[in-house]
């Protein structure tokens, strides 16, 4: 059975920071396109951030310069680390796990306010 499980999020104040654990297991986690989205309410979900199994990353043109998405395959986990938070970043985040089919996570919510 395929888990992933997402931790972190939280309540901040705008330019402040939070990281974001993703815990996978039931997959063979090293092959797999990791990825984070993120719905706001009312909106779309959109992807933020991926990690390909060869550590290639893209992000969203939002976040860059601001989140860094990471991978440790030994510990079946990935992180992003998001500094300079503002109130537009408020969301679910989403971790998902991608190779022939995608797989979800629950969520984490993330609320940036003063």
């Amino acid at each position: 059975q395929v888990q992933l499980v997402e931790s972190g999020g939280g309540l901040v104040q705008p330019g402040e920071s939070l990281r974001l654990s993703c815990a996978a297991s039931g997959i063979i986690f090293s092959i797999y396109t990791m990825g984070w989205y993120r719905q706001a309410q009312g909106e779309e979900r959109e992807l933020v951030a991926q990690i390909t199994s060869g550590g290639s990353r893209t992000y969203a043109d939002s976040v860059k310069g601001r989140f860094t998405m990471s991978r440790d395959n030994a510990k079946n986990t990935v992180y992003l680390q998001m500094n300079s938070l503002k109130p537009e970043d408020t969301a679910v985040y989403f971790c998902t796990a991608n190779y022939y089919m995608r797989y979800w996570g629950k969520g984490t919510p993330v609320t940036v306010s003063s």
